[in-house]
């Protein structure tokens, strides 16, 4: 059959003419064509280039997957529907959770697909509230690993472990040393279920290509008894190490991701103690490009939240009195952020900060309190404003148009502070920052309910709408930090940022803020709807290039003209890429799926 010509197409897409000198059946191997390095079976099991049915006939053929699948080619809007159908039938979050892992972990670009369609429904599964869930059970719902795992007897070797990682072109890196998830506590390795959550945020809410994200988790033992005593504990079985070997190890993978990476590698640091949260962002914001999501991004959601409060409210931010529960990271963060705000509106940075008092544990942060305070609190230590005994008693006392609860410890707004709130402001502003859920100061209904409908409300976790009595229905905010990282991110990557300001995130609520609608604003939203969040980020995205090309920060040369065009057009899509090349040809074999 040397002189045979054939044709096969039977209604499965372009026609395939086939000229053999031979054989029908030429050996893959000798494939001139190289776009992607895998062929059969690997392929197929390589989440970055699997397409499940998706394949076609053509594809199935030259890849060497023919028979390796059921003979039915499927669109990738079939495959969606199918797990989108899947998903609704699971009423269990953790259940959800663990099945999305799974479709990422054999298909990324349809789990992307399904994740950005329903956004607003899936971002509290594979993020906050869900992910501390499965971060407190990782070691029980483990299925296939995610990450670099680096543990404190690694030191003298992390590039080395670096090298290990199959992707040789990385521009984020998402790190923890899991002491501090989320309002848990020390999770130890268990942590890595954050950095893989954030992670896929970038992608699904920026565009940021998956396989430039790199999630790490430093394991350097964990002081939770629990997790030590626990045979299916994946980590160190060991105390935390606080020592100077601590140190080194951080200094090491720092150095160690610029070498493999280069030096505008973006390293964010996720959920570290609040001891170390702020001495790494000092020790390192001026040596790398990196920023701590707890610390700066949190600032930055607050802020936007404030920013748009203050349209609703008909007052500028510098004649507000913000109370914080909670004097941690997240807390001294948003603070000092709105600081920044207050000034570039003309006040002194000690104006601005008498206006801000925040109250922990302890009591209110006042001169003479016998409790030690941490150095980077001493900024918002005042003196006492009287006999406060309670939080209760420093809203009555203080009187502040807005509280933010940043403490991890549950329900601490209580009623009498609601309507304490409620009388005290015509419109009270109540963030409730904390996560997760049950770790949230007060919900979305109790905030309404008690103020009468006049406060305006925002949560860290998700709270749906909320009808009053009279018929009113308001949709509370959620101030999520992938309003702002997954953009912030995008930007920096972008545009060759080597330090990041805060300035930046001070841009970045901005840009969010006025990205909010009047008609958002009067439904009770103080963000726009997270079903938005792709363009959300991308307009942000733009908005910050614009400025640091402008403030000299950029070092990505030669500066785009079209920042706009410039920025979407690197946004990454779920499309499938084709495996079949324009022409092809192999030893007996032409192929052209233009020919008919």
């Amino acid at each position: 059959n040397s002189a045979t010509t054939s044709s096969y197409n039977k209604g499965r897409g372009p026609r395939v003419k086939l000229r053999t000198t031979w054989s029908l059946r030429p050996c893959v191997s000798t494939c001139r064509w190289t776009h992607t390095k895998e062929k059969g079976k690997p392929l197929m099991l390589n989440p970055r280039t699997n397409k499940g049915m998706a394949f076609s006939l053509q594809e199935r053929q030259i890849l060497g997957i023919h028979g390796l699948l059921p003979p039915k080619v499927e669109t990738q809007d079939l495959q969606a529907m199918r797990f989108q159908n899947n998903l609704k039938k699971m009423t269990d979050p953790l259940e959800k959770y663990i099945y999305l892992m799974g479709i990422q972990e054999r298909n990324e670009r349809l789990f992307y697909r399904v994740l950005m369609e329903d956004i607003e429904e899936l971002m509290p599964i594979v993020y906050t509230p869900t992910v501390g869930l499965a971060c407190t059970q990782y070691g029980h719902i483990f299925r296939r690993p995610k990450g670099l795992f680096i543990s404190i007897l690694d030191k003298g070797h992390i590039r080395s472990i670096l090298d290990n990682w199959p992707e040789t072109n990385v521009s984020a890196v998402v790190v923890t040393d899991g002491e501090r998830i989320l309002g848990l506590g020390d999770l130890g390795v268990y942590g890595m279920g954050i950095p893989v959550g954030k992670l896929c945020l970038y992608t699904a809410c920026a565009g940021i290509r998956p396989e430039k994200c790199l999630p790490v988790v430093i394991d350097v033992g964990t002081d939770n008894e629990t997790l030590l005593k626990d045979p299916l504990y994946m980590g160190l079985y060991q105390k935390r190490d606080r020592s100077q070997a601590y140190d080194d190890l951080i200094d090491e993978f720092m150095e160690a991701v610029v070498e493999k990476y280069g030096q505008d590698t973006l390293i964010q640091f996720e959920d570290f103690g609040n001891h170390n949260a702020f001495r790494f962002l000092r020790k390192y914001r001026e040596k790398y490009c990196t920023f701590n999501d707890d610390i700066q991004g949190t600032a930055s959601v607050a802020l936007a939240g404030l920013l748009a409060a203050q349209r609703a409210v008909g007052k500028p931010i510098t004649e507000h009195r913000v109370l914080f529960l909670g004097a941690g990271e997240a807390a001294l963060g948003i603070a000092n952020l709105i600081v920044m705000a207050m000034m570039e509106k003309g006040m002194t940075q000690a104006e601005a900060r008498k206006k801000i008092w925040m109250f922990d544990k302890y009591g209110l942060l006042v001169n003479g309190r016998r409790e030690e305070m941490d150095s980077n609190q001493e900024a918002f230590v005042h003196d006492s404003p009287g006999n406060v005994q309670s939080f209760l008693d420093a809203v009555n006392i203080i009187k502040p148009t807005a509280i933010i609860g940043v403490s991890g410890a549950g329900r601490l707004f209580t009623h009498d502070v609601l309507k304490a709130m409620g009388t005290l402001n015509e419109r009270p502003i109540i963030f409730a920052l904390s996560n997760p859920t049950n770790k949230a100061e007060c919900t979305a209904e109790e905030a309404y309910t008690l103020t009468n409908g006049k406060c305006l409300f925002a949560s860290g976790s998700p709270f749906g709408p909320v009808t009053m009595g009279d018929g009113r229905v308001f949709t509370p905010g959620q101030g999520n930090n992938a309003y702002i990282f997954p953009g912030v991110a995008l930007a920096v990557i972008l545009s060759g940022v080597r330090h990041i300001s805060d300035t930046v995130f001070l841009e970045a609520a901005k840009a969010l803020a006025e990205q909010l609608t009047d008609k958002e604003l009067e439904e009770g939203r103080l963000y726009p709807p997270l079903s938005n969040i792709r363009e959300v980020s991308v307009q942000m995205a733009v908005k910050l290039v614009e400025y640091v090309y402008a403030k000299g920060m950029a070092f990505r040369y030669p500066e785009p003209m079209d920042k706009k065009g410039f920025v979407r057009a690197t946004v990454w899509n779920t499309n499938y890429d084709s495996f079949l090349p324009d022409t092809y040809d192999w030893p007996g074999v032409s192929y052209s799926p233009k020919s008919n």
